[in-house]
């Protein structure tokens, strides 16, 4: 039996394949020992095809299904079993198998959502992650509706909303309520928009009543932001990747999806400018902070070579651009690093706003830096300067 040293090799109808497959791997920036790992699952699949009788093209994904379950019985590990996903990518890629078929639109309110989707996609200019929650709100609340008529929307009343609205917030916690009500309202503007209900029943949409707004926006003080970049290790590149992500996000507030969409043709180095892709397809000319900017170039000198023309890269296989995962992940190591609680991304954000504001800065100002719609979404920042709202305080009744 041939050792773990050894160099693998494969048999059977994938053989062929095999030199095409290293390539493949390498230029994903899987290390050699990576690479010798997965031609071994490669291996694997090519063997049972042949048993199976199957040529390369016969790899369907009932084929895959079928291929996996066979392992998992035989006693395999579930990493050994389901060992597809880059095998599968590579011959589609390479063209020796077919890519799966399209889903099939079927029903009305399948066809609803996909056209909902496309809305969403070129009218809103709406994120990913957004337009999923909208698209999970608009099937509950169009499943209700469908009938052996269709889904008979122009019949559709406020009354028939607030049922809706009734039976599925209390079934969540706030965030979860507010997400249906948002997504709620969206569709039902979509949906007049479309045409197909005469009444902008949207505005027959609640708010969701919690505590968010009595509380003051919770920011970094400027000793922990000092902790969290002191823990990027900046003789390393990803220590220099990370710390110009911080960066980034302390002194401008950029989102985590923004920082992870940043391109190299956003970089006007002669202007001193940042070009940054916001919320709506957005885009904003932000001024680069001096410090920001000499970080980006000390990880730029470092960054690996690569067509992409993102910014922040993965620095572990497969090579591409970081996602906004990626850029999440980037702050909550760094608060490991530092031996703090974990905070979320956006905790950064705030943490701009309110140094902004102790440092003298306007609620106009603040707003443009974010870039913010309209500055009731920047007034929540005002609770902060407590310097400022002393004065307005009333005396407490008896002199205390």
């Amino acid at each position: 039996m041939m050792g773990r040293s050894s160099v693998p090799s494969v048999s059977g109808p994938l053989a062929s394949w095999e030199e095409a497959y290293r390539l493949w791997l390498a230029a994903q920036g899987y290390s050699p020992w990576t690479v010798s790992d997965l031609v071994w699952q490669l291996d694997g699949l090519s063997c049972w095809l042949e048993r199976e009788h199957l040529a390369v093209g016969e790899l369907t994904q009932e084929r895959v299904e079928q291929f996996e379950a066979a392992r998992l019985t035989a006693g395999y590990s579930t990493r050994w079993a389901r060992c597809t996903r880059l095998p599968l990518r590579f011959l589609r890629e390479s063209e020796a198998v077919a890519a799966p078929a399209p889903v099939v639109v079927d029903g009305p309110v399948e066809e609803l959502l996909a056209d909902y989707r496309g809305y969403l996609v070129r009218e809103r200019g709406l994120a990913e992650s957004t337009i999923e929650n909208y698209e999970r709100v608009a099937r509950l609340f169009l499943s209700d509706h469908e009938d052996v008529d269709g889904l008979a929307l122009e019949r559709l009343t406020a009354a028939e909303v607030s049922a809706f609205l009734a039976r599925e917030c209390p079934k969540r916690g706030v965030a979860g309520a507010r997400d249906v009500v948002n997504g709620l309202r969206q569709l039902l503007r979509y949906l007049h928009v479309r045409g197909l209900i005469s009444v902008p029943l949207r505005w027959a949409v609640p708010a969701v009543a919690d505590l968010r707004d009595r509380s003051l926006p919770r920011g970094l003080d400027a000793a922990t932001v000092a902790k969290l970049l002191a823990g990027c290790d900046r003789r390393r590149t990803v220590g220099r990747r990370d710390y110009a992500i911080l960066i980034l996000m302390v002194r401008l507030g950029l989102r985590a999806r923004e920082v992870a969409a940043l391109s190299l043709d956003d970089l006007d180095w002669r202007a001193g400018e940042v070009v940054v892709h916001g919320k709506g397809n957005r885009e904003d000319r932000l001024p680069l902070p001096v410090d920001a900017g000499e970080a980006l170039v000390s990880y730029l000198r470092r960054r690996p070579r690569t067509e992409s023309r993102r910014v922040f890269l993965r620095v572990r296989a497969p090579a591409g651009p970081l996602p906004v995962t990626g850029v999440t992940h980037v702050v909550s190591g760094a608060c490991v690093r530092a031996g703090l609680p974990p905070v979320g991304a956006h905790r950064l954000r705030h943490t701009a706003a309110t140094g902004m504001l102790r440092a003298g800065g306007s609620l106009p100002e603040i707003a443009q830096v974010l870039r913010h719609r309209q500055l009731e979404t920047t007034a929540v920042y005002a609770k902060v300067d407590r310097k400022a709202l002393r004065p307005l305080a009333l005396p407490w009744p008896g002199g205390a």
